[in-house]
This record gives structure tokens, C-alpha cells and sequence, in this order.
């Protein structure tokens, strides 16, 4: 097992293209690939998946437990697979309370780094920006640098020349090309699936990358995996079998949180409601993850064989839970940006609203308030721009507080076996 972390002095600095493009050049070489994400990340990890053909893991230095970062980086690159992992932020971003870094999960899975730096409006100081990432901490091993956004021969020599004198390797220089530039809206990229030329795209990175980079040196820097200790449980399945939304409306869910929901014996069926289709009728849990029903909100109003099948899994008794964008659609309605109102579920006595957007955005630490729906305390995430606009009688599901421990009091809503928050589950939490 071997493998390096793509990361960068900031977001925008071209690391997800890069490692795409790295992606398909290797699997276009014939190497078996692990791709990864760090952090809570929903979007990119199904454009990892659509550049090497392979499945994507979010690995969180925050949310997940060491042992569970461990054993699923084992699990992935099982078979000298290359674990080929894009860092969320800079390298050293964390949480509010200071955990959590790209740089952290470098050193707790042994990964080399290998730096993108957007060089677009910098020229010589590129070596000072890279020499204090490098000896910001002793314990990073810094492999090399790739060049982003390189603007001619000359430019690309005073880089390298300042990198040089540093004794820092040049693994690659890019040029800048409008090109290699991927559309986003308000929670990041636009969706892979709802992107027509994404596999031209992913070429045409790779094309570049190939030109501009040594893969050989860049393959040959990968560092050993620490193999995990024992296997690592993490979030007990819903049910036996759980029916999973999965559309353009509903694509949030976490790879790793199904494949190890297999792993403890639960079946997996997957249902679009866009497509007007409710779950399977042998399901004992339903899971609504998130995405953007506020972008459908006339189709899932209309999807009456999602509501029909909905309203049996809860009158059988099914256990439903829903997170941000599932937690919306189990409510009475959403308001979209335009002010317009669509009947949702109905499942759960809560309003939601895009009208007036809001950031909200962090990680959350989660209590259960009755653990007949979850029997202990959890690591989430939460980022959405929706408001709620009204709530009615119903039980509260958690008690949470953010990553510095500040108190946020209660959050989510539970009637019987139907549930939901904004909160993106990730792991069980450690003990405070």
C-alpha cells in the first residue's frame, strides 16, 4: 500500500483539476488506484470516481476515528493499489478548535505531499510560500511541488530556478489553460452526473498532466499506508435493508458510510424520487441524504410515487432519516430562491426556505436526545444555505455543539421512527 496527498496553500489553487487529470493519466497507465477526499466532501469524490473508474473514500482527520481512517485506507488499497488523496483547503486548515488538517492526515496515514501551488500571480516568491508550508511542521513529507497556472517558458524558469536553490523538486508545471476550468454553484462544483463533457474534460486534464508532469518521480514519492490494527466499525446500518435516495436531488451520501454499512450484513437498494419511485417495499430503513431538492422543487411535488411509497415505509413502521436535503424534503415544504412553495413529504412538521440564504457551515458534535434513534454521540457536518421558516410539535433529536464545544442546543426533529436534521453524518464520535 502506498500513497501521496494532492494538496495546496488554499482552495482554488487548481488541486481538484490536477487530480483528475492525475487520475486518468495513471489509470490510462494501466496502475490500480485508490482515489480519496479529505474532509466532508459530497462532490468531488463522484468526479474522482468518473477520472480512475474506481471507487472514492472521504477520509476526515476530523470527523472519523484514527482507527477508522486507518482500516478504510487499508480496505482501499488493498492489492498495491495507489491511494491518490485531494486535500480539502490549505494544507494546514483545521477545524475551529486547531484538529483536522489535510497535513494531519498526511502523518496519520503516512501520506507523501505533494504541493499545487497556482502561480498565476507570483514568481520567484513561490520559494518562500513553499518553504515555510515545508517547515511549518517536522513531521510532513514534503515530496514536491507541481506548478499550476504557469504562464510561458520564462515564467516557468524563474519558478523552477527559485525552487531550486530552495532544493525543492519540480514535479510538474502547468500551463495556465482556460480549459481546465469545472462550473460550481452554492455548495461547491456542479454535479458530476450533471455534467455532459466531464469525461472530455477529464481527458483533456489528463492530456495535460501527462505533458506537464513526471509521473514516474510523481509514483515513486507514494509512502506506506500504515495497515490498521484491527477492522474498525463505524456507524451502525439504519436497518437490515436500507433503501438509499439516490438522484441528481439526492447524491450526498458518503461512499465509505454504505460500504461499511455492508460490511455489518445490510442490504443496500437505491430509489429516485425525481424519477418518481418510492423505496423498496421490503425495506426496513429508508435514508434520504442530501443534495439540492431545492433545485427540483416542482418534480418532487409532483413525484407521487415517492410520496405514496414514503407514507408506507412510515406506516409499516419503516425507520426514515433524513439529512439536510432528505431532512427538507421529509417537511411540509420548501420555499425555493424565487419565493415559490412546493409540498414536500409531510413526514416531519418543519418549513424550510432558499428565499433569504444563509451560510451555514462547520463541524458538529451530536448528542442524541433519545437514543432509541441513535444509542450514542456522533460527528457531523453541516453545510446548507436553506432557513427554517417554521417548525411544529415534535420531538428534538440532538443535543449539538460545534468544533470549539460551544453550545448550538437542540437540532433536528423526531416523530416515532421518522427523523432528520441539517447535520451530515460522518462517524461515531470519540469520547470529549
Amino acid at each position: 500500500m502506498s500513497g501521496v496527498l494532492i494538496a495546496a496553500p488554499s482552495s482554488g489553487s487548481g488541486k481538484t483539476t490536477i487530480t483528475l487529470g492525475l487520475l486518468r493519466a495513471l489509470r490510462e497507465r494501466g496502475l490500480p488506484l485508490a482515489p480519496g477526499k479529505a474532509g466532508p466532501d459530497y462532490i468531488d469524490p463522484a468526479f474522482h470516481t468518473a477520472a480512475s473508474g474506481a471507487l472514492c473514500l472521504n477520509f476526515d482527520p476530523w470527523a472519523m476515528r484514527p482507527g477508522l481512517l486507518q482500516a478504510n485506507a487499508a480496505r482501499h488499497a488493498e492489492g498495491g493499489k495507489l491511494l491518490i488523496v485531494e486535500a480539502m483547503m490549505g494544507l494546514h486548515d483545521a477545524a475551529m478548535d486547531g484538529r483536522g488538517s489535510p497535513a494531519d492526515l498526511a502523518t496519520l496515514l503516512g501520506l507523501t505531499v505533494v504541493f499545487v501551488v497556482d502561480c498565476a500571480r507570483m514568481a520567484q516568491s513561490v520559494a518562500a510560500l513553499v518553504a515555510g508550508y515545508r517547515g511549518f511542521r517536522q513531521d510532513i513529507r514534503f515530496g514536491g511541488v507541481i506548478l499550476n497556472r504557469v504562464g510561458s517558458d520564462k515564467h516557468a524558469a524563474m519558478l523552477t530556478g527559485a525552487l531550486d536553490a530552495i532544493g525543492m523538486p519540480v514535479l510538474g508545471i502547468i500551463r495556465a489553460d482556460p480549459a481546465l476550468r469545472l462550473p460550481e454553484r452554492h455548495l461547491g462544483l456542479v454535479q458530476a452526473g450533471e455534467q455532459a463533457d466531464l469525461d472530455r474534460f477529464i481527458d483533456h486534464a489528463a492530456l495535460r498532466i501527462a505533458e506537464g508532469c513526471d509521473l514516474d518521480a510523481l509514483t515513486g514519492l507514494a509512502a506506506g499506508v500504515p495497515p490498521s490494527a484491527a477492522a474498525v466499525r463505524g456507524l451502525p446500518p439504519l436497518g437490515q435493508h436500507v433503501a438509499v435516495a439516490r438522484d441528481i436531488a439526492f447524491a450526498f451520501s458518503y461512499p465509505h458510510l454504505l460500504e461499511d454499512w455492508r460490511r455489518q450484513g445490510a442490504e443496500i437498494s437505491f430509489f429516485s424520487p425525481l424519477a418518481g419511485e418510492g423505496p423498496h417495499q421490503d425495506a426496513d430503513a429508508i435514508y434520504l441524504p442530501g443534495g439540492y431538492p431545492e433545485l427540483h422543487g416542482p418534480a418532487l411535488a409532483a413525484a407521487s410515487g415517492f410520496h405514496a411509497g414514503m407514507r408506507a415505509a412510515r406506516d409499516r413502521g419503516a425507520r426514515i432519516f433524513g439529512e439536510c436535503g432528505g431532512y427538507m424534503a421529509l417537511g411540509e415544504a420548501i420555499i425555493d430562491a424565487a419565493g415559490q412553495t412546493h409540498a414536500m413529504l409531510g413526514l416531519l412538521p418543519v418549513v424550510t426556505s432558499f428565499a433569504h440564504r444563509r451560510r451555514h457551515l462547520g463541524y458538529r458534535r451530536l448528542s442524541p436526545v433519545d437514543r432509541s434513534f441513535f444509542a450514542g454521540a456522533l460527528a457531523a457536518h453541516e453545510f446548507h444555505y436553506a432557513q427554517i421558516v417554521s417548525e411544529g410539535d415534535a420531538d428534538r433529536l440532538f443535543l449539538a455543539q460545534d468544533a470549539s464545544g460551544a453550545d448550538l442546543g437542540p437540532v433536528g426533529l423526531r416523530r416515532e421512527r421518522v427523523a432528520g436534521s441539517f447535520m451530515h453524518l460522518i462517524d461515531l464520535a470519540e469520547a470529549a
